[in-house]
């Protein structure tokens, strides 16, 4: 190779490696011996000599949900511009799996970990004895004591919640309530729905506040159905999920209730599927690929830095109201 371009083995070194001080004409004769052998660096053993294994945990609730799915695609993508490879693992939300994952993948040659927890308390979350770098996502209480990742989920349920109220919608529910999580995500939605209700001096109906177990669309589907079952008047309604939102659409669409004439719906996570809805689907989008770079940028800060003695941080992901058909 160093042969090839009439050049050290140390400059093919620095170029392979993206040392700046080399001359851009020693440079582009370097790459180009590179490019005619089919050079491709090995990344796992660059890591290897600097006690790195190039490979970083992802542990999230259910590969299948579109917005974890869309979250880990930029994730893996985001990873990969950094020459690290993500291994993906699935809870289901359990909460002894969570616990196994959470202790186990550490134990593995990992890097780091990013983890978006249903289940895990903040007392499990400071278990962390051999001090891998982990970035928290979502809404669960890290106790300042890990990086910590999340849209703020009150102000964005205010912000849906809101704009229902703005079409002139007075009998607005929401569905998603889940008391028996940890995360404390749907605890932060229903706040966030509660205070524009409040704004707008609206009162809260706890009747108008529906619990479910999952946030997929048969949930949403059922939530609805048990709401116009009890012949109370709804106009509208919020769910914490775009799955949820969809499910409802359908059960709605079953009675004969036409959206958004008759019921006005928004859902939450810009998932691909509520584009294609009919109607589409109005959602709180919150930037994913933010979400991801924000997490790996917090990793590679740790490991550069080790120990890192700096705070822990909590980073706050811009969210956008996507104003569609069905509201």
């Amino acid at each position: 190779m160093a042969d090839r371009a009439g050049v050290s083995v140390r400059t093919v070194s620095n170029v392979v490696s993206g040392f700046a001080l080399v001359a851009p004409d020693t440079r582009e004769r370097v790459q180009r011996a590179l490019d005619e052998l089919g050079y491709r660096p090995n990344a796992a053993a660059r890591h290897l000599r600097g006690g790195r294994s190039g490979l970083v945990a992802l542990v999230i609730p259910e590969i299948a949900s579109p917005y974890f799915s869309e979250l880990a695609a930029h994730l893996v993508r985001a990873a990969e511009a950094r020459s690290w490879m993500l291994l993906v693992q699935q809870t289901d939300g359990d909460p002894e799996r969570e616990r196994r994952l959470f202790d186990g993948v550490r134990g593995q040659t990992v890097d780091g970990l990013i983890l978006s927890p249903w289940a895990l308390s903040p007392a499990d979350l400071r278990r962390n004895p051999d001090a891998t770098p982990m970035v928290l996502l979502g809404e669960q209480d890290a106790d300042g004591l890990l990086d910590h990742v999340a849209v703020d989920s009150v102000a964005a349920a205010a912000d849906a919640t809101r704009h229902l109220l703005s079409l002139g919608r007075r009998s607005i529910a929401a569905i998603g309530a889940q008391p028996h999580l940890h995360n404390g995500t749907a605890a932060r939605r229903l706040l966030g729905f509660r205070q524009a209700l409040a704004e707008a001096g609206v009162p809260a109906d706890p009747a108008r506040e529906i619990a479910v177990d999952r946030l997929h669309r048969a949930d949403g589907a059922a939530a609805m159905a048990r709401l116009l079952d009890r012949g109370a008047p709804v106009d509208a309604v919020f769910c914490f999920s775009d799955q949820l939102a969809l499910g409802a659409m359908h059960a709605a669409a079953e009675r004969g209730v036409r959206v958004p004439e008759q019921l006005a719906v928004a859902g939450f996570d810009d998932i691909e599927d509520g584009r294609y809805a009919g109607p589409t689907l109005t959602t709180i989008s919150p930037d994913k690929q933010a979400i991801a770079e924000a997490a790996l940028t917090c990793l590679a800060d740790r490991l550069a830095r080790t120990p890192y003695t700096g705070p822990a941080r909590r980073i706050t992901i811009d969210h956008t109201l996507l104003v569609r058909g069905s509201a």
